[in-house]
């Protein structure tokens, strides 16, 4: 609300949740959020769980090293 009264168009959210825990509470929280606020954009997943932020309403996910492995 801070944001758009500030000015901002907010089309979406984004969350990375903790590498040590489930991502799956998150990602359902993050998307209970992005319907209350009418938003269309939930960026949430990586390739290590980017079918659990898939199944939970996820449109875009980051899968870099399933593309180009590790950095290292």
């Amino acid at each position: 609300e801070q944001a758009r009264a500030a000015g901002l168009n907010i089309i979406g959210l984004m969350c990375v949740p903790p590498a040590d825990v489930e991502a799956a509470p998150y990602f359902a929280l993050l998307a209970e959020q992005a319907r209350r606020l009418g938003l269309d954009g939930l960026s949430m997943g990586m390739s290590s769980d980017y079918e659990t932020a898939a199944l939970l309403g996820s449109t875009v996910v980051r899968v870099g090293s399933a593309l180009f492995g590790m950095r290292g």
